[in-house]
């Protein structure tokens, strides 16, 4: 064996079936040769392997693990979602006024007559008030104003602006979306799914391409320098596939992609057939994969699907008008061997997924069920009789920590556990229950929704509150993960949760040379301490992505 590179590191956490207490000198040393694992062992076995040519790289005391994975994230679709104003951090109805009002003096500085655009809103700064339109019609003047909440699901627009759009009144639509009207029937201006958000959106001036390829571009270099080898991207479309390109053509992507384009109502097997011939397509590092569907919206707009409705009557019916069309995509995407990933928050929408994935067996051969991945996408609150059906159904469960912990909190104050109530508020993110029930549990960001960087989600996923805030009381603390299970779930389970636990998700010999090298060991550093340490490099097919320059 030849190695092209070797790392050392004090500690390695190889996550793979190996026992903890396994005998032998401790994992220091792993060797690359052409992008692939060539040996792992003791740094006494690297003086072995090195031979002239070979390039080492001495972590130090530093921690190397199998490289992390961000198990839903919106690269692309989130360029759209993060222009502007940037009120994620306003936590009240008068901040959000002062940073709009900051954002639209810029603007008439420039004297352009552009929109005034923000995103990241949060319902709970407004309190016990409505969104409506009048926030926005007092801060923008005469120019077209479109606001973007935190959930990504949901808009609020100004009167200029759906007066360019041609609303007046309510709106039909082939899947569960709505222009919110009031008693009259005059809009309120809150555009609920993204088929409400469509007829303004349309009427947004665009980006280049060549803006979106350089912002796209620098936001992958951050995914990177935050930790990230690969995400699964939950989203997919043409321009997906042309920055992409884009991107190989000047190099490299820093790290690797897998694509889900979605599959929505009102489609039929002409669409689904197209849809099935993007799998496969992709370049050096990304791919699609999979396609992603949608059940239900979100429990802060009321488009969840539950059993009983939220405290405002709301969240009782399903994305797809005819859920039986569901159903039939995903058994036609699935006879085919094409694995899905279905958004389902509620516990209805979630209960009618399962029904569909165990409705396969019996109609779909046994061999192409065995090796399809169908996942369920953020899964907010269920009862234990859907717990115990993931495992049955042999179901992923995508989770999202930090959708807990930055946007509900222990008293049930918020917007979303004031909906809910407190019997379905405390079903919160039942990761610990997944886990326990031996369901495999892959964790991510959903970025922009919430931040990407995956220190702060592997910390608050054991914390159940966030990291940094030691005063805040945990969320239903029982639900909190241990420190292997939170890093499994980027690494090992992210693997098994994209069906490719046979060529990355460990340190083992054979598989990607992906690795995220550490400061402090993400097993024994306590939560709050982990999340603000650094992240000292990253590897993608055993080269290089990003290091601290005192390592380089």
């Amino acid at each position: 064996m030849t190695p092209d590179l070797i790392v050392l590191a004090d500690t390695i956490h190889t996550l793979d079936d190996r026992p903890a207490n396994s005998s032998g000198p401790a994992i220091q040393a792993v060797a690359v040769r052409d992008g692939l694992i060539a040996a792992v062992g003791s740094r006494e076995d690297a003086q072995e392997w090195r031979q002239p040519g070979t390039r080492i790289v001495d972590l130090g005391s530093a921690t190397l693990t199998p490289g992390l994975v961000d198990c839903h994230i919106h690269p692309v679709f989130g360029l759209d979602l993060t222009i502007g104003c940037d009120l994620s951090g306003a936590s009240t109805l008068a901040e959000v006024r002062a940073l709009l009002q900051a954002e639209s003096a810029s603007f008439a500085s420039q004297n352009d007559g552009g929109w005034l655009r923000a995103w990241g809103l949060n319902p709970n700064a407004f309190g016990p008030v409505p969104l409506h339109r009048n926030v926005i019609d007092e801060v923008s003047g005469d120019r077209p104003a479109m606001i973007r909440l935190f959930d990504g699901h949901s808009a609020l627009a100004n009167s200029r602006a759906l007066e360019l759009a041609g609303i007046h009144g309510r709106v039909e639509f082939d899947q569960s979306a709505e222009v919110v009207c009031d008693a009259e029937g005059l809009p309120t201006g809150m555009l609920l799914e993204a088929a409400a958000i469509d007829l303004v959106q349309r009427h947004i001036p665009k980006e280049s391409f060549e803006e979106r390829k350089t912002r796209l571009g620098n936001l992958l270099r951050d995914f990177a320098l935050s930790g990230l080898t690969g995400g699964h991207v939950m989203d997919h479309h043409e321009e997906s596939a042309a920055l992409f390109q884009a991107l190989e053509a000047d190099g490299e992507l820093p790290l690797r992609l897998r694509s889900a384009p979605w599959c929505m109502p009102g489609t039929g097997e002409a669409e689904w057939k197209g849809l099935a011939h993007t799998i496969g397509t992709g370049g050096r590092r990304w791919s699609v994969e999979a396609i992603k569907l949608f059940v239900d919206g979100t429990v802060d707009n009321g488009t969840a699907w539950l059993y009983e409705p939220d405290l405002y009557g709301q969240s009782t019916a399903p994305f797809w008008p005819r859920p039986e069309e569901y159903t039939a995509a995903v058994r036609y995407f699935a006879s085919r061997g094409i694995p899905t990933a279905t958004h389902a928050i509620g516990d209805a929408g979630v209960e009618h997924v399962l029904d569909a994935l165990e409705s396969l067996r019996g109609v779909v051969p046994s061999d192409v069920l065995r090796q399809t991945v169908h996942r369920i996408e953020h899964i907010e609150t269920v009862p234990d009789q859907l717990v115990e059906r993931f495992q049955h159904a042999e179901v992923v469960a995508s989770m999202q920590p930090t959708h807990c912990t930055h946007y509900s909190v222990a008293d049930h104050s918020d917007n979303w556990s004031t909906r809910l109530g407190k019997v379905r508020a405390d079903r919160a993110w039942r990761c610990r229950d997944l886990r326990e029930a031996g369901v495999t549990v892959g964790i991510g960001s959903d970025w922009p929704i919430a931040p990407y960087d995956p220190l702060p989600i592997i910390a608050d996923a054991q914390l159940r509150r966030r990291s940094g805030h030691p005063e805040q009381e945990p969320i239903a603390p029982s639900q909190a993960l241990t420190a292997l299970q939170a890093l499994e779930g980027y690494t090992s389970h992210a693997a098994r949760a994209a069906g490719l636990w046979d060529v990355s998700g460990s340190i083992t010999v054979g598989k990607r040379a992906d690795f995220t090298a550490f400061e402090r060991d993400p097993l024994t550093t306590a939560p709050d301490e982990f999340a603000s340490s650094s992240v000292l490099g990253t590897f993608v097919d055993g080269e290089i992505q990003y290091m601290l320059e005192r390592l380089a």
